[in-house]
């Protein structure tokens, strides 16, 4: 869409409310994510990246000529603003430098507007800019590949074996998708056991790990897994595939549970093309900030046994995971999980119109939905 139509400000406006839509119900302690514990934990600092990156963008409109959005797909901007947005980043502090600051920018309007009688187009782009540059170099963005970071250890009683929750963020290039990764690792390297783990198996409580630790927690493979993940970040790659990648990556590393958290669609009125259903029924509902849908799946996959290394006198094999596929359910076979669930979170305006439409029903089904009114997230209605 072209940056100085009324679409972009109307898009910005809706992504703006389904964010802050989803920061209320990942922060509502009855939310069904925190039946998984760590999760909405997880997830809240990658919205928090996801609204940096969409007021930078919001910015960067005011000064660009066109603004792209994969408008049939996944609703969310195509992967080049992304790019964008992360190359700028290297040159923010230089560009700032050579810039006048905010309030001589302002000044400079006031008294043109005073002197000419017309807006001065010009100086409002180099104010969209500045804020532009100062939002990337101040906030965190959410760009391709956020890098993993240990936020919990512990040992397994089973085993004897350290353990890690580890994640990490990937924005997929080919379906614009922002996705958030989570996994628990088991480590049988003996250098770490010998420096984490007590006689009678449990964590060294004299060992001091400040958490959460940038990368995984042991040094040894630390580089190595950024690196792995990030090869095998994309949405085409099934979580048991993932799984089953990382394992075979590391001897001593074993993916005990891996965990994908997939935001998106997002159906905005007006602006995207990926229902012309839904489009239709959200272009019925009068303010823009409550004219969306925004959805998301949480899939996961977990280890059922692990085969034990073979030590021959001609070869050896490392051990390995195998993991589990609810093969029962024909979606979850698709998708190469153990277990999935699907989410939909919509303004109270945008379901009521959805539900006299009669459609509703289909539209949501295999959804649990969220109805977000005011403050407040009703779930699972």
């Amino acid at each position: 869409m072209r940056a100085d139509t009324g679409a972009a400000s109307a898009y910005f406006r809706s992504i703006r409310a389904a964010l802050k839509g989803l920061r209320v119900y990942l922060a509502d302690d009855k939310s069904p994510l925190y039946a998984h514990g760590l999760v909405g934990q997880v997830i809240i600092p990658y919205v928090d990246r996801l609204e940096a990156t969409f007021s930078a963008w919001e910015n960067r409109v005011g000064f660009m000529e066109r603004f792209r959005i994969s408008r049939a797909d996944s609703g969310f901007p195509v992967f080049q603003n992304v790019l964008t947005l992360e190359n700028d980043r290297a040159t923010a502090e230089e560009r700032l430098s050579a810039m006048p600051d905010l309030a001589t920018l302002k000044a400079e309007m006031a008294d043109f507007i005073l002197r000419h009688r017309e807006f001065p187009a010009a100086l409002q782009e180099q104010i969209a800019e500045r804020l532009y540059l100062e939002d990337i170099g101040r906030d965190a963005v959410f760009g391709p590949f956020i890098l993993p970071e240990t936020m919990r250890v512990s040992v397994n009683p089973k085993n004897g074996r350290p353990f890690y929750v580890v994640h990490w963020g990937v924005f997929d290039g080919s379906q614009t998708l922002p996705m958030v990764y989570m996994a628990t690792i088991e480590d049988s390297s003996e250098a770490i056991a010998r420096m984490l783990v007590t006689k009678d198996g449990k964590l060294d409580p004299e060992v001091e790990i400040p958490l959460p630790v940038g990368g995984l927690l042991n040094p040894e493979f630390a580089r190595a897994f950024d690196s792995s993940v990030e090869r095998n970040g994309s949405y085409s790659l099934s979580p048991v595939t993932i799984a089953q990648n990382l394992d075979a990556d590391f001897e001593h590393l074993h993916p005990k549970q891996l965990r994908r958290f997939v935001l998106g669609p997002f159906y905005s009125a007006g602006v995207t093309a990926n229902s012309d259903r839904i489009s239709t029924i959200l272009s019925k509902v009068r303010k823009d900030e409550n004219a969306w849908l925004l959805t998301w799946t949480m899939q996961e996959v977990f280890s059922k046994t692990e085969r034990p290394a073979k030590h021959g006198l001609w070869s050896s094999e490392p051990a390995r995971d195998e993991y589990h596929i609810d093969t029962d359910d024909l979606e979850a076979t698709r998708q190469g999980v153990s277990a999935y669930q699907k989410h939909a979170l919509v303004p109270h305006d945008a379901y009521q119109a959805l539900y006299a439409s009669g459609e509703a029903e289909s539209i949501f089904s295999g959804f649990t939905v969220h109805v977000v009114s005011g403050n407040q997230v009703i779930s699972e209605v």
